[in-house]
Parts: structure tokens; sequence; C-alpha cells
């Protein structure tokens, strides 16, 4: 029996044996095109634990032949970047005329503070490194905009089913160990969905399957021993802590399913755990603009404020504000029809492009501009009864086009008749 993990075994070493995130390394995609060139521009890797992100990295640096450098934010600090930088500014020095630029990577670049984020900016900028950042929280909230402004953020997406299947045919058939015994697949559904779109839990599970298969035995996988063998080792999924995202979506989908027990149960599973507190706030700010929306508009203030709160009077206080939220948040009406709407219209710019803004809604700072038409005939809204007047505000060709479709709470309803009696329809 090999003394690595299997996920550790299973490492893909080139772009061919990478599963998953085909919009970014497929055929002609944007990474792909970028490592085929040789040319690695600096960018930031965003999605959940366990799709590849730091093998992504490795991968890049092995191709293009760069040094390649890591840190864990987790625990460097600024010295250590310092380090790391003068490292590489060495190596730049000795491979300029030929070799490519040294790869620092940085993991969870999210917990870095603005000083040491600020610390690697112009290493960035001067082309010292090529830096390549990894994290699982949205990079407009953790990253600060100057590093932002130097790094394309690509988004990384859970593994498919088909990515699943691919990467368990692989494991039976490839890693030394598993094929080497006798394995039987009766059924995956158990086995995909605890792995929930994440590699790693799933080459642990199967880790788990064959360590406790005595050898010489058929080692059988189905949805029945899955579930009983992760009963009885959970942590045989949990390793690095991914059972912090499995909390936080039983947090969210119980605050969205308006049940503020169960909501209040996972709040404390996290605060006892250690959960970063601010990670909790940010949470709650997203779900009142998802999941409550127009509903209620009060709820995005009330996430916000209790951001600040927390803040201001730090831990262990902070739990009660964020108790508050927690429950108002809960019991509060659900409306996404905002979130929709924005998904909606976003799908329609990128399938008709750039579409024309109508003449009289563009601005005419020139004289130039006035005589080309723009701005002429606008009517400006104040200057009709009630604030109103109409007139067109889409592109030619998507004039009656409706991207917001009104929930069914009051504070909608009111909305949508006020558009009605606007707008007639």
């Amino acid at each position: 029996m090999s003394s690595k993990p299997l996920a550790e075994r299973m490492r893909p070493q080139t772009l061919d044996d990478y599963v998953g995130q085909r919009h970014l390394v497929g055929p002609g995609e944007i990474l792909r095109r970028m490592i085929e060139s040789g040319r690695v521009a600096s960018f930031i890797l965003w999605g959940p634990p366990g799709v590849g992100k730091t093998t992504l990295a490795r991968i890049i640096a092995n191709t293009i032949k760069a040094p390649f450098y890591t840190l864990s934010a987790v625990s460097a600090g600024v010295k250590e970047v310092r380090e790391v930088i003068d490292r590489c500014k060495a190596d730049a020095r000795s491979m300029f005329s030929d070799g490519a630029r040294p790869i620092l990577f940085i993991d969870e670049i999210h917990r870095f503070s603005k000083s040491q984020q600020d610390s690697l900016l112009g290493a960035v900028e001067s082309g010292i490194v090529t830096l390549i950042g990894a994290t699982t929280e949205n990079p407009s909230f953790e990253v600060i905009r100057p590093l932002l402004s130097r790094a394309q953020v690509y988004t990384l997406q859970p593994l498919g089913e088909d990515d699943l299947a691919t990467l368990l045919n692989r494991a039976l058939t490839l890693d030394p160990v598993l094929s080497e015994r006798n394995v039987r697949v009766d059924s995956t559904t158990a086995l995909f969905r605890f792995a929930g779109g994440d590699a790693r839990k799933l080459l642990n599970i199967l880790d788990l399957l064959e360590q406790s298969t005595p050898e010489g035995e058929e080692m059988v996988i189905d949805d029945k021993l899955v579930t009983e063998r992760l009963q009885e080792n959970p942590a045989a999924y949990d390793k690095g802590g991914e059972m912090h995202y499995d909390i936080i979506s039983a947090f969210i989908k119980s605050i969205r399913g308006s049940d503020p027990d169960a909501a209040i149960y996972w709040l404390a599973r996290m605060v006892e755990g250690g959960e970063d507190p601010e990670f909790i706030a940010r949470r709650l700010v997203i779900l009142a603009c998802e999941d409550i929306g127009l509903a209620n508009p009060q709820a995005m203030v009330i996430a916000n404020t209790t951001f600040d709160i927390l803040r201001k009077i730090g831990w262990p206080e902070g739990r009660i504000p964020l108790a508050e939220c927690v429950v108002y948040l809960a019991s509060s009406p659900k409306s996404n029809s905002a979130y929709l709407a924005v998904d909606a219209a976003i799908a329609r710019v990128r399938a008709e492009g750039n579409l024309p803004v109508p003449l009289h809604l563009r601005n005419a700072p020139t004289a130039l501009m006035k005589k080309m038409g723009y701005g002429r005939d606008y009517k400006y809204a104040h200057d009709y009864p009630g604030h109103f007047v109409r007139q067109q505000f889409m592109p030619d060709g998507l004039q009656g086009v409706r991207f917001w479709t009104p929930a069914d709470n009051p504070s909608e309803q009111r909305m949508a008749q006020l558009h009605r009696d606007r707008w007639g329809d």
C-alpha cells in the first residue's frame, strides 16, 4: 500500500491529464492559449476547494519551464513574501534572455492582509514574477484593487458528474494501488453526491473504501457502502477542512429555506469551530442581496450594518449581532428576482454583443456630438407629470424585452403595479 494519499498519487502533471475547467483549458480557451504561447500573465483562480487550482498552477510552471515558488497566506508574512521575491529577482536576472519569468503561487490569497498584498505590487508590476493566486473567496471583496487591476480573475467551477466519472475511471485503471484491486462499481450516486464536485473528496472517499476493504476481497462501490463508510469515518472526506464548505452550505440553505432555528444551529457550529466571523458576515450580505432582494430591501441594509458592527465590536460579542441578523434574514420574505434579472440581461448581452446606445440617450459634451444628434429629443423625466414620460431606453431591437419578473410578494407586487401604470404592460 502506498503511503501517499490517492489524491496526491493521481495529481495530473500535464494539461491533457487535467480534468474539468474546459472553459479555461479546453482547446482554444484562454489559459490553454496562454500556456501554449509561453507568455503567462498574472491571474487569480477563484473557485471552491478540490477543483484543481494548485494543480493547474503547477502544470503551467512545468509546461513553460518556469521556476515555481509557493506561499500559503495562512502562514506567510511580509518578511516571507519579500524573501521569495528576492529569490525570484535572482532567477529573473539569471534567465532574463531566454527563460520564463518565475511563477509565485499564493494559496488562499484572500487571507493576505493589505500590507502583505501591497508588498507584491512592485514585483508583479515590474514583471519580476508572474503571480498566480488561488482563493475560495470572491476576490473583489478580499483582494486590493491595485492588485486586481494587475491580475485577471478566472472562475473555476465544481466538477460535473462526467468529470467525476472520468476521475473515477482513471483512479481505478491507472493508480498503482487501485488498479491491482478487484473492484466492482454498482452505483455512483452516493459517491458523486458526497464528492460534491470536489476531486479531492472523491479520491479521499475511494482511498477510504480501498483501505477499509481487506486485501484479497472484492472492493465494492455502491450507494449503501459509501454512505455507511462515510458515516463511520466522516474525516475521510473532510481532509483539509472541506467540512467548512458543507456547513456554510447548510447555513445558507437554512436561511434561504426560512428556518431560523436550523440557521442558528449552523451558525453555532461555525462559531464553535473557529470560523472567521467576517466570512460569515460577508455571506449574509450576499444572501440578503441574492435570496431576499426586493422582497425586503431592508435586509441588505441590516446585513451590511451587521458586518460593520462586527468589525467595530470584535469577538466574541460579535456573535450576537450575527445571530440577530441570521434570525431576521431567515424570517424575511424571499425573492431572487433581481438576481435572475441581471443574469438574464448578461446572457442577452453575451448573445447579442454591444448593441448601439440610442442617439437620444447618448451624452453630448461637445458641439460635434450635438451636431451628430447625440442627446437630441431626450425627454427629461422631471419635466413631466409624475416625473415620468414614455420613451425608448432599450437599444433598437430589444424594445419590449423583459428581464425582471416580479416575485409574488407585497413589495414587488407594488413595484409591478407601478410599472403597469407607467408602461401599460
